[in-house]
């Protein structure tokens, strides 16, 4: 019988987990990394790097290191969040053949699934010299607020890597379940995720056995590489008043840079002031140049203030999906390493009116409660019910660009709707049908998950043909769509797939 593993596929590091003894732990490398970075790079030579060895090629070869490739997972080129931030990446992002993302490693490009099958192959392998067994499935977590094409992404990612995926589980609600798994807690929390790409929220509700999400909201461009930004932002304008040199356009500089903005940053953390300290980052008219500059805690938090301000604004939303106040929260889990800022800390006290939880370890939580997921699948329990949420309401697209929610956000999950259409034609053949994800009434300012054509129709006067559209999400988020003709019985299904946006399975 296969094992299956946890694993949490993280913006900046990944790791996988297993229950042992009763207990869940991360699976250190052979080198004894608890984590692996989430970072691919490609040699001069052609070499394929993964992990730490990829990061420390990454000064001198930043064009070709992919990095952060979680933030661009199941997304269109053509997207304005794409468009918006490809220029902060030191690699070069290029539109696929069907529209997707891509990007170029020593010339040549990659999916952003192939991409972070690279990373969850490198996982797979660690599993496999702790566990020495090759037969190996997995449990693998995402953020709340994912899309259906981003998990369906996910899921890709994991098959390429040579893994069966058995289950996709929200980041919260593996946060939730290590927290509370045969503890007895029954309370309603707040899980807080600030990762290094996302943030997520979710209102839980904790009973016995019962893990139910009320209320879950999130954005997946906000994490912790966002408070670097704002540090290397902060540096490189003092460097250029300093020295009139923009470092903005030399991508080794700012790789450099990069790294020690992150180091500053979590030493900031335990520290009131942090001295970055990079020699010879540039060249002036009278030779080298070094940088050296110390940043104060409090210049920190006003660098980044309306960034932690923003994840409060997220909670608001959350809470008030379910009409809650702050107060009526029993407790607040947090979740990802940035958490351990201690505006974050502040900011979140002072919200809900309660100090966090100090009974989890943010960087492993989500990685523990996927082993926990993993090894309740393992043995076939049936005692523990996890009821997640459609983070985004799911619908079609109307005449006129309006878009018609059939599954409206924060429903529970597994979810079947059905809803009856009709043509707008005498005699109409075919339909199209574009299925959307999002809350905006305008099509155009929704996700389209899914174009295809409902066709050999039978000649109808306009109005008189009765099509079901039925959409159903399962217990992994993945949606599925089919159209049934009421009158003839024919059917078509479709499964949205990030390589097309047209799948159908008769």
């Amino acid at each position: 019988m296969a094992r299956i593993i946890g694993i949490d596929l993280g913006t900046t590091n990944s790791c996988a987990s297993i229950v042992e003894h009763g207990q869940p732990r991360v699976i250190p490398s052979s080198k004894g990394y608890q984590t692996i970075p989430s970072v691919v790079g490609f040699t001069p030579s052609d070499e394929l790097l993964v992990g730490h060895d990829a990061v420390r090629q990454s000064l001198i070869n930043p064009e070709n290191t992919i990095y952060g490739a979680k933030r661009l997972m199941g997304r269109k080129y053509s997207s304005r969040i794409v468009q918006d931030v490809k220029q902060a990446f030191h690699y070069q992002i290029v539109e696929g053949r069907h529209g997707e993302v891509e990007v170029i490693g020593n010339g040549r490009p990659f999916t952003v699934p192939e991409v972070s099958a690279l990373i969850l192959r490198e996982i797979r392998k660690v599993a496999v010299e702790y566990l020495h067994d090759e037969e190996i499935q997995a449990v693998i977590t995402c953020p709340a607020y994912f899309n259906d094409r981003q998990r369906f992404a996910v899921k890709e990612a994991g098959r390429l890597a040579g893994l069966e995926v058995v289950r996709i589980i929200n980041e919260p609600t593996a946060a939730a379940l290590a927290y509370g798994y045969r503890k007895g807690i029954e309370r309603k929390i707040v899980v807080y995720d600030l990762g290094g790409g996302t943030f997520d929220v979710s209102v839980m509700d904790l009973g016995k056995d019962v893990y139910q999400v009320l209320s879950t909201n999130g954005d997946t461009f906000l994490g912790g590489v966002d408070f670097d930004n704002r540090i290397i932002e902060q540096v490189v304008d003092r460097f250029e008043k300093a020295t009139r040199i923009n470092l903005m356009g030399d991508r080794i500089a700012l790789q450099r840079l990069k790294a020690a903005a992150e180091e500053a940053k979590k030493e900031l953390s335990l520290r009131s002031e942090s001295e970055i300290n990079l020699p010879f980052i540039a060249t002036g008219s009278e030779g080298p140049l070094n940088l050296s500059v110390t940043v104060k805690r409090e210049e920190l938090e006003q660098w980044v203030g309306g960034l932690v301000d923003k994840t409060i604004d997220i909670c608001q939303f959350a809470l008030d999906a379910k009409k809650l106040l702050p107060n009526e929260i029993d407790e607040v889990v947090l979740v990802g390493g940035q958490t351990r800022m201690p505006l974050i800390w502040e900011k979140v006290r002072s919200f809900f009116g309660r100090s966090p939880s100090k009974g989890v370890h943010p960087e492993e939580v989500v990685a523990l409660g996927a082993a926990i997921m993993a090894d309740i699948l393992s043995r076939g329990e049936t005692g523990v019910l996890l009821l997640d949420v459609v983070p985004l309401s799911i619908g079609l697209a109307l005449p006129g660009g309006r878009f018609k929610k059939i599954i409206l956000r924060n429903s529970t999950t597994p979810i079947k709707k059905t809803e009856v259409f009709t043509t707008s034609k005498d005699n109409q053949k075919s339909v199209a049908i574009t299925v959307l994800q999002g809350e905006n009434p305008k099509v155009e300012e929704n996700e389209v998950l899914s174009h295809f054509a409902f066709t050999g129709l039978p000649p109808h006067k306009k109005g008189q043909l009765k099509i079901e559209v039925t959409f159903a999400v399962d217990t992994d988020g993945i949606l599925t769509v089919s159209a049934r003709d009421q009158s003839s019985g024919k059917k078509i299904t479709t499964v949205v797939n990030p390589k097309t946006s047209v799948s159908p399975a008769a």
